[in-house]
């Protein structure tokens, strides 16, 4: 089928360039085109062009791109956690504790997790975000330093950066890195709640991205060998993957959607 349509064999290849999976690449494709039944493809036949047929071109050309997304290791969570509760003053009344209920449900958008993803001998960082709702991902290196004050401000630029509907708490780890988090939350209005300690499961959305981060930035690297565009398409690239959880659309979408919705909501309120 593939060797055959080379209409579909592009799009095929485009989404595997995009870092896509078969089976993201197939339901897209059933999304995309719901008339065109000669753009559907399964994703065991993807597989079997990738790994089965040893002859022609199209396994080569196809695996050149499927290999950017395999062979990875995931990222291990971090536990340098920091000391008693005395020595870290920033965990008081922010528990993951005394978080809303509706942030865990989902029910409502805006709640954000967020890490550290280290660089080669935890020299360089990157902040990772995710909205819990809709899998959006934000991404911005610390090149030259990450303490605590150089990721408050990072933070808080990041956050600025989006509409007030869609910001409404981050949950992060215990680590020293957010020692700044007074200053944060002041400039931001922006609740935090910190998970228990040796607990990367309280985050887990963000764990699961952060190890798909590192398809694009392998564990061990020095980030500071990446231009800047190269986290920027990181990002670009997963916020516009369709995700099963979402029912085959792309976190960009769904995000757009929500806000679309809030904002909707909001007129509605105001001129009621």
């Amino acid at each position: 089928m593939l060797d055959s349509n080379d209409q579909l064999r592009a799009l095929v290849v485009q989404g595997l360039r995009q870092r896509w999976s078969p089976q993201q690449i197939s339901r897209r494709l059933a999304a995309d085109h719901p008339e065109r039944d000669d753009l559907r493809v399964s994703h065991e036949t993807i597989y079997q062009s990738l790994y089965v047929q040893g002859r022609g071109t199209l396994r080569a050309e196809l695996g050149r791109h499927y290999r950017l997304r395999t062979g990875r290791s995931r990222r291990v969570p971090r536990s340098a956690l920091a000391g008693p509760l005395a020595s870290r003053p920033w965990l008081a009344d922010a528990r993951i504790s005394t978080r809303p209920a509706q942030v865990a449900d989902r029910a409502v958008p805006g709640h954000w997790e967020g890490d550290l993803v280290m660089g080669a001998g935890n020299r360089t960082a990157m902040i990772t975000l995710v909205e819990r709702t809709t899998r959006l991902v934000l991404i911005a290196p610390l090149l030259t330093d990450h303490t605590a004050t150089t990721v408050a401000t990072v933070l808080e630029t990041m956050i600025k950066g989006l509409p007030r509907s869609m910001a409404r708490s981050l949950t992060w780890d215990q680590g020293g890195e957010m020692a700044q988090v007074a200053r944060f939350r002041t400039a931001t209005n922006l609740e935090v709640y910190f998970c228990d300690p040796h607990s990367p499961w309280q985050r887990g959305t963000n764990e699961n991205t952060n190890g798909l981060i590192r398809e694009f930035f392998p564990k061990g690297t020095d980030l500071s060998t990446y231009p800047l565009h190269a986290f920027e398409q990181a990002q670009h690239l997963l916020n516009t993957r369709p995700r099963q959880t979402l029912d085959w659309a792309t976190p960009a979408e769904a995000f757009n959607r929500l806000l679309q919705k809030t904002e909707h909501d909001t007129t509605i309120a105001l001129t009621t």
